[in-house]
């Protein structure tokens, strides 16, 4: 194979105090881990589309080599992208960091990330392999890779466990085999700042070659100390932080990219460094990941969450209405929450409704926003105050399910003391439709029996949770439901005035989602190790 052309950030600025932070983004990678996450090919395609408006400088579009799917999507987006480098992750096995190279060909900008474990206990019973066996196979690996990509990032995993000559061992074989990136990742989320910090200033001074390269930060949130600690590994000298948005990733999941890159904008007086973040594009993303995933926003998230900058007690209200600065330390336009208050009803115009949706923080295509508007004007007739959430949810609902192979299409139920409930349904299923009828123990039950009927599956209910979008009895539910199959998790969500329907179109969606999930998991398929 060719070496795969590359345009890696200047190492030879990487140790400057007041250089510019790379940003590498993880989310369809390692925040696909999360349980229960599934982004299909073309939602991914548009994500990729957003982090690069977003201008992300690193995009880890997948681990080629785990299934084709996840190849199809690296090569994919490999081919759309022209502004960030796109990377794949890759072992340390020849064959992975092969199949890594190929899918990233086509990319302007390609890196292979390749990794193993180095701390006793993964070396122990993960690979089971002795130190010296670990520390060949870095030289192997990397140099390999850079044979076929002129930037290759080496990540030690477990680094925050491993013991510190090791380490720095293992970093010096992985930067003179090639490696133009040595990320220390806090894989379980162990470390804390001060403790993360000194390890990057370890390494940078003691490693020879540590200056011709750019250390990074991947920092896991077991213990909520991910932004944290990300941060202090910038102190400590990193010029790269892995991030997700949303926090998204394995187990407690990722340090969050909103909150990392606002925490170096806000604090710029004592966080002497800059990404290159367009940050008006943060709410959008965020929103965009929440829908596709079914991954809810909590309220009080910092930076996108609904409640961010709002203010109900009296005294915050009058301290806002003299100056925002009195309790906003950043404003909301910044991150691409819009302060604008357009009241919408049933008389707004399209014009009006497509300036609330930028002002929320969508940007959608024509027959996306046709599509939406009707999907407004039908709710207004059933409501009669709509309000900014009533109009998230019903966006989200139709981003979150505007692929489905299943679709719900109409449903009738019976409910009342008088049993037993009986559900009516017609799915569409790949533009087919299936009608089923079925009884229940109440009319939640019986719509979800339908389901089985209409599209048999062996999966089991794990969850299923209701709550009001607004206050009110004509409010909006939004359900969400979480099927599991054979160790496969997936998560679903649908709003609507109507309980029931909402429901109906939440298991659908999960259903969906974990259909997906089945055969990016079908036999063959191979799975990363997230860090």
């Amino acid at each position: 194979m060719n070496p795969i052309s590359t345009d890696a950030p200047s190492a030879s600025a990487a140790q400057d105090p007041k250089d510019r932070v790379v940003v590498f983004d993880t989310t369809m990678r390692d925040g696909e881990q999360s349980p229960g996450a599934s982004m299909s090919l073309e939602e991914k395609l548009e994500l990729a589309k957003i982090l690069e408006e977003m201008r992300v400088d690193v995009i880890e579009a997948g681990f080629p080599i785990a299934s084709n799917g996840d190849f199809e999507s690296v090569r994919r987006i490999s081919e759309i992208v022209t502004e960030s480098t796109i990377c794949g992750l890759a072992r340390a096995g020849q064959a992975d960091i092969e199949r890594c190279a190929e899918a990233i060909r086509p990319a302007k900008r390609g890196r292979i990330h390749t990794f193993i474990s180095t701390s006793p206990v993964h070396m122990k019973w993960k690979l089971q392999m002795e130190p010296d066996a670990v520390l060949e196979m870095v030289s192997r690996s990397v140099a390999h890779a850079r044979n076929l990509c002129g930037d290759v990032e080496w990540s030690a995993e477990d680094a925050t466990r491993t013991e510190r000559d090791f380490l720095r061992r293992c970093v010096e074989a992985a930067i003179r085999a090639g490696a133009t990136t040595i990320n220390i990742p806090d894989t379980v989320g162990y470390t804390y700042p001060s403790e993360y910090e000194a390890v990057f200033r370890d390494l940078i001074e003691n490693v020879p070659g540590a200056d011709g390269v750019i250390f990074s930060t991947h920092c896991h949130n077991d213990l909520g100390l991910a932004v944290a600690n990300s941060l202090a590994g910038v102190q400590g000298g990193a010029r790269q932080v892995e991030v997700a948005i949303n926090g998204m990733g394995e187990r407690a999941g990722n340090a969050a990219l909103e909150e990392v890159v606002m925490a170096l904008k806000v604090r710029g007086d004592r966080l002497l460094f800059e990404t290159g973040v367009q940050t008006q594009h943060i709410t959008r993303a965020s929103r965009y990941v929440s829908a596709i995933t079914g991954f809810p926003v909590q309220y009080n998230k910092a930076i996108v969450g609904k409640n961010a900058f709002a203010h109900e007690a009296g005294i915050h209200q009058d301290g806002m209405l003299k100056n925002a600065e009195t309790y906003e330390i950043m404003r909301p336009e910044d991150v691409g929450q819009g302060g604008t208050n357009l009241v919408m009803g049933k008389h707004s115009g399209r014009h009006a409704f497509r300036e609330k949706l930028k002002g929320l923080g969508y940007e959608l295509g024509q027959n996306a926003l046709n599509e939406a508007f009707q999907r407004f004007k039908e709710l207004a007739d059933k409501k009669k105050d709509v309000f900014d959430e009533d109009i998230m949810a019903l966006v989200d609902d139709a981003l979150a399910s505007g692929a489905d192979r299943i679709q719900v299409k109409s449903l009738r139920v019976v409910a009342g003391t008088e049993g037993p409930q009986t559900a009516d349904l017609v799915l569409t299923v790949d533009g087919e439709e299936r009608i089923a009828a079925a009884t229940g123990d109440g009319p939640v039950d019986a719509v979800f029996h339908a389901i089985r009927k209409a599209v048999p599956h062996e999966s089991d209910l794990r969850l299923f949770q209701v709550h009001a979008v607004t206050e009110g009895t004509d409010a909006q539910a939004q359900v969400s439901v979480r099927l599991e199959e054979d160790g496969r998790i997936a998560t679903g969500q649908a709003a609507d005035t109507d309980t029931l329907t909402a429901s109906a179109k939440a298991y659908v969606n999960a259903l969906n989602n974990l259909i997906a999930r089945r055969e990016r998991s079908a036999p063959g398929a191979r799975v990363a190790s997230g860090f």
